[in-house]
């Protein structure tokens, strides 16, 4: 249910969260003003304000360690995707610059960050893999642990290639991992919950005043409503409307992968040639 409703679009997570704390405030005055129950609730007023307080730091406090969590798995995102796209672009300019010929590398470099974007990107974010992308990784991790590129270009290049390319991998294994996390699934529950134990701690100490308890409920709802929605707006990292954008992955695409020389203009024959 909670993972239903972080998948909504903006408007259906605010409306959601007005629904539930408007809603209860309107439930809780109602059934508070019926006659039969005030009579039974009598006896508990006079519930000191103070009380209020000590429900609402719990729910202020497990917001924040909530919104902590989001905006670091955001961070990691962003951080993920860009030493993503670093480190193959470190391959490309290593089998550029090298002295032996690579365009085998570039090629397989080319049709794995192809598959990245045109297939896993859209199948990350239904929650899936795509085994086109995982063949096309091992491709290039074939290509690069090739031993005669030791031999034709030097030791240090070959352990730069691959150096490159498992920390890529490894980054790319960071950016499916963070698109499947549902860890926080439980702390929305809890935070949900304790914003309506807030409000029936407010209901408690307005009580026999159901004007005031509207008013009360009302705002702290207001405050809950814009804190928890701007939150879960963030809850995918890769999704809604503050997502992180394959765009450092779509930018290898013009990466040629010909040789150096490929694109130099051809030089004027001499005369009498």
């Amino acid at each position: 249910m909670i993972r239903a409703w972080l998948e909504l679009n903006t408007f259906g997570t605010f409306a959601t969260l007005a629904l539930l704390y408007y809603g209860a405030a309107v439930v809780l005055v109602g059934l508070t003003s019926m006659p039969w129950l005030a009579r039974r609730l009598k006896p508990f007023d006079g519930v000191v304000a103070p009380f209020f307080s000590s429900v609402a730091i719990l729910f202020g406090l497990l917001t924040g360690f909530l919104a902590n969590d989001v905006g670091d798995r955001n961070r990691q995102a962003v951080r993920a995707v860009q030493t993503e796209a670093g480190e193959l672009r470190n391959v490309h300019a290593l089998s550029v610059a090298s002295a032996s010929d690579m365009a085998a590398i570039r090629i397989a470099l080319k049709a794995f960050i192809t598959s990245e974007v045109n297939e896993e990107w859209p199948a990350m974010l239904n929650g899936e893999r795509s085994p086109r992308t995982r063949a096309a990784y091992d491709d290039l991790l074939r290509e690069i642990s090739d031993p005669t590129i030791t031999r034709d270009a030097s030791s240090t290049v070959h352990a730069a290639l691959l150096a490159a390319t498992v920390r890529a991998g490894t980054a790319r294994n960071d950016r499916l991992s963070l698109s499947t996390d549902h860890t926080n699934d439980l702390k929305w529950t809890s935070v949900l919950l304790l914003g309506l134990i807030t409000q029936l701690a407010l209901c408690l100490v307005h009580l026999g005043k159901p004007r005031a308890m509207l008013l009360a409920l009302s705002v702290f709802g207001s405050g809950a409503i814009v804190a928890l929605g701007l939150i879960a707006l963030q809850e995918h990292p890769f999704e809604g409307a503050f997502r992180v954008s394959p765009a450092p992955l779509e930018r290898l695409l013009t990466l040629s992968d010909s040789g150096p020389n490929s694109a130099l203009p051809a030089l004027p024959t001499p005369p009498g040639k």
